[in-house]
């Protein structure tokens, strides 16, 4: 499996629009993941992960193509050590692993540029695919609040997983 983490480029606009349009994408990550994703959402997200530095944000590719999108999300103040892995596939290359080895690649590429110790994720409880991806990563489960998130006017768990920089 040729799966590689690259920048986002202006010219992935109209990919990633078709990807991340999609209702099934939107309904497992966080309200500000809007659905419908127009062109408009797509050119911001770009403007704002193609002027970070460091890149924070990656392309997931396949042979070269998107398919998804990593990033980790460095905190500050008393959390300083700490960031936040999120990620999206499209719906046609679920159930590949692509997941996986991009958190694996996603995860060393943090722990060397960034001054963390600590990357964790916050999959819905209704998701088990994340959550079996996180664990073949090699995160483990370190809390779940039951019922804290609501998502569709559904009321759901949220699950804590993480994995910490090797001494």
């Amino acid at each position: 499996m040729n799966i590689q983490l690259r920048p986002w480029t202006l010219s992935d606009l109209s990919r990633l629009v078709a990807l991340a349009n999609n209702p099934k994408i939107a309904s497992f990550l966080t309200d500000e993941f809007p659905y419908p994703y127009e062109e408009q959402h797509g050119r911001k997200f770009l403007d704002m992960v193609t002027s970070a530095n460091p890149v924070n944000v990656m392309a997931i590719t396949l042979h070269g193509e998107v398919v998804g999108a990593i990033g980790v999300h460095p905190k500050s103040g008393i959390e300083r050590r700490n960031a936040e892995l999120g990620y999206w596939i499209g719906e046609e290359y679920w159930g590949r692993g692509l997941g996986t080895s991009a958190i694996r690649q996603m995860v060393n590429y943090a722990f060397s540029t960034f001054p963390i110790h600590r990357i964790f994720a916050r999959p819905f409880g209704n998701n088990p695919a994340s959550q079996r991806i996180l664990e073949k990563a090699g995160f483990t489960l370190e809390a779940r609040f039951e019922g804290t998130l609501i998502k569709h006017e559904v009321v759901l768990d949220e699950l804590h997983y993480a994995i910490r920089r090797m001494k």
